[in-house]
């Protein structure tokens, strides 16, 4: 294979150029990360200021102390020291060269220092100046607060992770079928498995946890069909004195999410549906197979106590966002807490519901985004949300006779109904469309950016 002109140039170089111009590659990448120490926010300049003032005082001190070198003959010394260098070398190269050397022990011992703290995250990708960062930034974001659950609140946190580490995560526990229904009546623990989709999407090392969260045994007695993370979760809790609160607050540490996670209540909750025809429907998993229209939708008990956690975080929010999800059986869970329901209407902060892009057949077939906001009024008896987020453009030919195969349609934006509610409409391109299964649903990053920009507006 002929050899080109630059690969000969290159060979023809000595061992000790061909490592000074590889040294010479990598010095401005070190430089970059040495000057990131002196960005702002990242409360390092300060130390090192003081850190220095504390070294000289020191030393001062310990002369003082033990009197081997008196205070102004040290100074005397000082001064003759530095009239000497002056005066065979001009102030105008001496004091900037002092300046310079000063500085750079001053900056090499501290990153030396770094460099020994980083030696202690050796599986992370990035600098610990990097890490410094994207720590002071998530936590200056906004304090938002989400509401929901199922598949929709877990992709909603995988977005908004990138903008505020200020996230709490109010969850509905009403969750009776498959994993989590078995570990509720055989363990007499809550559902655990929309807990385990929002504590996996928070985490930082997100792609890793979330397969071994939703790893389903396929063998051995009694363990098939269950998931890992609710084993996990099931397991904290028994090891915490069966309180699921702490159970969810030491598994979060353990798998170090940005944000918390917390239950709407405590209390056993079953939901309880009323449908057109007169059928009354116990149970979350029961009511979508019902596959009828629902009326009225309640829970036993009638009148669950929310958590003391999640109303603090609503009174302290920034932000609430309510949704995706499913409309009767993972937003308005939440919503049937009375307590949460107050909260939400007592805070005056921006509060946004995103609707859901298809409707969700033997739920909420045929509803257009006014009837998604009328069920939400009906609950709450008063308006809980200023704006609505939509989809802006229709899912794919494809992607329609997907879903038509499943009674299943794009939600209809009826503009002129929402706007009768009193309900702003936010409009965006949100939507994530698989290819391969035709399958749609929210962009996470696409979706949190949408709803950020919404709030510095609002």
């Amino acid at each position: 294979m002929p050899i080109s002109p630059l690969e000969k140039a290159v060979r023809k170089l000595s061992p000790k150029q061909r490592k000074w111009s590889s040294l010479s590659q990598q010095t401005p990448k070190r430089f970059n990360r040495w000057f990131k120490w002196l960005s702002p926010g990242l409360f390092v300049k300060r130390w090192l200021l003081i850190s220095a003032t504390g070294l000289l005082l020191s030393v001062l001190g310990l002369a003082i102390w033990v009197k081997l070198t008196p205070v102004n003959r040290l100074l005397e010394l000082i001064s003759q020291l530095l009239e000497s260098i002056t005066t065979h070398v001009p102030s105008y190269i001496s004091g900037p060269l002092a300046l310079l050397l000063g500085l750079f022990l001053l900056l090499w011992g501290q990153s030396r220092t770094v460099g020994s703290i980083s030696d202690a995250f050796p599986d992370s990708d990035q600098q610990l100046v990097d890490r410094l960062l994207t720590h002071r930034r998530l936590h200056r974001g906004p304090k938002i607060v989400t509401i929901g659950g199922g598949t929709g609140l877990s992709t909603l946190l995988r977005g908004l992770k990138q903008y505020s580490a200020n996230i709490t995560a109010i969850v509905t526990v009403a969750d009776d079928g498959g994993s989590s229904g078995r570990l509720r009546e055989e363990m007499g623990v809550l559902p655990p498995g929309d807990i385990r989709n929002c504590m996996a999407a928070l985490a930082d090392e997100e792609k890793l946890l979330t397969e071994l969260f939703q790893y389903r045994f396929q063998t051995g007695e009694g363990l098939t069909g269950h998931s890992f993370g609710n084993l996990f979760l099931t397991a904290m809790t028994a090891i915490t004195g069966r309180d699921f609160e702490k159970a969810i607050a030491a598994s979060s540490k353990v798998l170090a999410i940005r944000g918390k996670v917390l239950p709407a209540t405590l209390s056993d909750v079953r939901l309880l549906a009323e449908l057109e025809d007169g059928r009354i429907i116990e149970g979350e998993s029961h009511i979508t197979e019902a596959r009828g229209k629902i009326r009225q939708i309640s829970c036993i008990p009638e009148n669950p106590p929310a958590l003391p956690a999640a109303l603090k975080a609503i009174r302290e929010a920034d932000y609430i966002v309510i949704g995706p999800g499913s409309l009767y059986t993972s937003i308005i869970p939440n919503l049937l807490v009375p307590e949460i329901r107050e909260a939400l209407n007592q805070v005056k902060v921006p509060r946004i519901y995103v609707c859901n892009i298809m409707t969700q057949a033997g739920e909420t077939d045929n509803y257009g985004v006014s009837d998604h906001i009328k069920a939400i009024d009906r609950v709450c008896q008063k308006r809980m949300f200023d704006a609505v987020l939509v989809q802006r453009l229709s899912p794919s030919p494809t992607a329609l006779k997907h879903y038509a195969k499943e009674q299943s349609h794009a939600v209809f934006l009826d503009r002129e109904a929402v706007k009768n509610l009193g309900c702003r409409v936010v409009l965006a391109n949100i939507m994530d469309e698989d290819p391969m299964t035709a399958k749609v649903s929210h962009h996470p990053q696409k979706l949190a950016r949408v709803l950020l920009r919404w709030y510095s507006k609002n």
